[in-house]
């Protein structure tokens, strides 16, 4: 399986660290990887947290109306 260089677009073997053509770490440390796995989860939770705020809201608004201070 080949991938390409994020930089220079140039295909490379899948177990590759450096780019053949251009010479840049084109590997990705498993912290970096792990760390971008947790961000995920709490950008999705924070998601879900927002989507469940807004429902809420427009519930009140419908049962009834008030106005929110400036």
């Amino acid at each position: 399986m080949q991938i390409p260089c994020p930089f220079c677009m140039q295909e490379n073997a899948a177990a590759a660290l450096v780019c053949a053509a251009c010479s840049r770490d084109i590997a990705v440390p498993a912290s970096l990887l792990a760390e971008r796995d947790d961000l995920c989860r709490k950008r999705d939770a924070a998601r879900e947290e927002l989507s469940r705020a807004k429902h809420e809201l427009e519930e009140l608004k419908r049962g009834k109306k008030f106005r929110l201070a400036p």
